[in-house]
C-alpha cells in the first residue's frame, strides 16, 4: 500500500510527531516523490510542463526517463531555450505539502531527522515534537553561478558569533551557519550557467551529489542530504569563461540537450503566449500573421547568419522583444493619429532593431559592418525570404533557378506595378494616418489585384498590409528602388533608385572636399 500523500493529509490538524505517525504518514526521498507524482500525471494523461512548446517528442521524453531513473539532471543548450523555465515547472511534481522539524534549518524530516537541532528536539520532547508545514513553493531554492560565489554560500560556514555565545568549538555541528545546499534538503536545487562556477567550488558539490558528505573548513558532516539536482549550462565551447570540470560532469546523470523552436509555426506560438501587451494595447492594435511570420523569420536568419556568433545562439526572448516593440510601434503611429484601432504594418518593424542589436553576439565580419547595419539585413532577409515564398511568380526569369516552371498563370503578376514605378515614386510615410496609407498603396496600379490574385482569403485591413509588405519584396528582390527617407521609404523603379543614390554619394564627396 503506498503512502498517503500530504495534499491528502489535513496538515493544519497535525501539530506533534506523534499526530503525523497516527495519521499513517511514512517518509519517502525527493526523487520518490517526484517520481511518484510523475506516474500519476501519466496515468492521468496530463503534460508535464504547462507552456512549454517544440519539446513533446525530445526534450520532454528525456526528462520523464531522468526523473523516473532518480537522476540528478544537467539541462544543455543555447540561451533562450526554456532550461529555467523548466526546472522551476518541476516544482508541481512535488506534494503540495511537507512535514518538517519545526524550526529546523534545513526541513528535517520528522520520522529522519539528519541535523544535530533536530535530533535534539526529537530526544528531548518525543511525540510531542512540535510539526510544521513547508508547501513545495518553498522548496524550489535557485542559484545563478557567478565567479564571486563561495563555498560558505553553498555549502555553509562556521559562525564564530554563535561559537562565542555557545562557547563551543568552531568543529561543532551547532556553530555550523548552513548555506543555500543544506538548506534545499528535501527540494529541488537548480544552479543556473554551471559552468560559470569556479572549479573550486565545483569540487566542494562532489561529495554532496554523490556520498552526501559535507565539509566545512576541514571538518567532516556526515549530512545524508536528499536533494534533486538540476543544472543548466550552455555549451562549453559557447564561452571561454569557464567549463563544467570532468568528475562533475561525471556525476550529473542525466544531460539533456535543448534546443530552438523547429518551425516557425512553433517559434510563434511561443512568442505570442510569452508576449506581455497591457489590454488596452492588445484592442488598439491588430498584428496580423504576416507580420508575426516575419519577426519568427528574423530570428531564423540571425541563426543561420554568417555576421552572428551561433555558439552563442538567438534566444526567443529576441522574437518577444521584437513583437512587443512593433505592437507599440504602431499603437504610437495610432494615438498620434487620434485612432482608437490600427493595423501592424511593415514600416513598424523598424522598431525590432534594437531587439535586434541587443541580442545577438557578433563575430568579427559583423562587428566591422556593424550592429544596426546586420540587424537590417537580417530584416532585409526575413521579407525576402518570405515574400518569394508568398509570391513564388514574383522572381524575376532569369533570378529563377534552372528548370523551375513559372508561375501557373504564366505572367509575372507584378508586372504592372513595376511598370507604374517607371513613370512615379511613391513617398510612405511610417506614421501616415489609415486613410493616408490606404490611399497611397490604392494608387499603385496592379498591387492590389496581384495580392488579391494570390491570396484571395485576405480581410479588408490585411489587404493593404500585404500590398505594402509585395512592395518591400520586389525591393528586397531588386525589381523595385527603395530609399530609407528620415520619416519614411521611397518606392521608385530600380535604375532611378541607383543613380539617386549615386548623385546623393556624390553631392555628399564634394561637401566634404570643401
Amino acid at each position: 500500500m503506498s503512502a498517503p500523500t500530504h495534499t491528502a493529509m489535513n496538515h493544519p490538524a497535525i501539530t506533534t510527531l506523534g499526530e503525523l505517525k497516527k495519521s499513517g504518514y511514512r517518509s519517502r526521498s525527493v526523487k520518490e516523490e517526484l517520481r511518484a507524482n510523475l506516474i500519476a500525471r501519466i496515468h492521468a494523461k496530463q503534460p508535464l510542463f504547462e507552456g512549454i512548446h517544440g519539446y513533446e517528442h525530445t526534450v520532454v521524453p528525456a526528462l520523464e526517463r531522468a526523473i523516473l531513473a532518480g537522476h540528478s539532471i544537467n539541462l544543455l543548450g543555447l540561451r533562450g531555450q526554456a532550461k529555467t523555465r523548466m526546472a522551476r515547472s518541476l516544482v508541481q511534481l512535488l506534494d503540495e505539502w511537507m512535514p518538517v522539524v519545526a524550526g529546523s534549518e534545513i526541513n528535517d524530516d520528522p520520522l529522519a531527522p539528519i541535523s544535530r537541532y533536530a535530533k535534539d528536539q526529537l530526544a528531548i520532547h518525543g511525540d510531542n515534537t512540535p510539526i510544521a508545514w513547508v508547501h513545495r513553493n518553498d522548496r524550489y531554492t535557485e542559484k545563478l553561478a557567478t565567479p564571486d560565489v563561495t563555498v560558505a554560500d553553498l555549502i555553509g560556514d562556521s559562525d564564530p558569533i554563535k561559537a562565542a555565545n555557545l562557547k563551543l568549538d568552531y568543529s561543532d555541528e551547532r556553530v555550523i551557519h548552513f548555506g543555500l545546499v543544506p538548506r534545499s534538503h528535501r527540494g529541488i536545487f537548480v544552479i543556473n550557467e554551471l559552468p560559470d562556477l569556479q572549479p573550486r567550488i565545483q569540487v566542494a558539490l562532489f561529495n554532496i551529489l554523490q556520498e552526501g558528505d559535507v565539509q566545512i573548513r576541514g571538518f567532516k558532516l556526515r549530512l545524508p542530504l536528499d536533494i534533486q539536482f538540476v543544472f543548466t549550462a550552455n555549451p562549453e565551447d559557447y564561452t571561454n569563461r569557464g567549463a563544467i570540470i570532468t568528475p562533475l560532469k561525471d556525476r550529473i546523470q542525466s544531460q539533456i540537450l535543448t534546443h530552438y523552436p523547429p518551425s516557425i509555426e512553433l517559434g510563434m506560438r511561443i512568442t505570442a503566449q510569452e508576449v506581455r501587451s497591457p489590454e488596452e494595447q492588445a484592442k488598439r492594435v491588430r498584428v496580423p500573421d504576416l507580420v508575426r511570420v516575419l519577426i519568427e523569420r528574423i530570428a531564423l536568419e540571425a541563426r543561420e547568419s554568417e555576421f552572428v556568433d551561433r555558439k552563442s545562439g538567438v534566444s526567443a526572448r529576441l522574437t518577444i522583444s521584437a513583437l512587443e516593440s512593433v505592437i507599440s510601434a504602431a499603437e504610437l503611429r495610432a494615438l498620434r493619429n487620434g485612432e482608437e484601432h490600427t493595423v501592424a504594418r511593415i514600416a513598424d518593424l523598424q522598431a525590432v532593431i534594437p531587439a535586434i542589436t541587443g541580442k545577438v553576439e557578433l563575430v568579427y565580419e559583423g562587428e566591422q559592418e556593424g550592429p544596426e547595419k546586420v540587424a537590417y539585413h537580417l530584416l532585409g532577409l526575413a521579407v525576402r525570404n518570405v515574400f518569394t515564398g508568398l509570391f513564388p511568380g514574383a522572381v524575376k526569369p532569369e533570378r529563377r533557378a534552372a528548370g523551375e516552371k513559372r508561375a501557373r498563370t504564366g505572367s509575372d503578376p507584378f508586372a504592372t506595378v513595376v511598370a507604374h514605378f517607371e513613370e512615379q515614386a511613391l513617398d510612405m510615410p511610417f506614421d501616415a494616418p489609415m486613410r493616408v496609407y490606404c490611399n497611397a498603396l490604392d494608387g499603385v496600379d496592379g498591387l492590389a489585384e496581384a495580392v488579391q490574385r494570390a491570396h484571395p482569403y485576405l480581410d479588408h485591413e490585411e489587404r493593404y498590409l500585404w500590398m505594402e509588405f509585395a512592395l518591400h519584396g520586389l525591393a528586397e528582390i531588386s525589381r523595385l528602388g527603395r530609399q530609407g527617407l528620415v520619416d519614411g521609404a521611397r518606392f521608385s523603379d530600380l535604375m532611378g533608385a541607383m543613380l539617386s543614390t549615386d548623385a546623393m554619394e556624390d553631392e555628399t564627396d564634394d561637401d566634404q572636399s570643401r
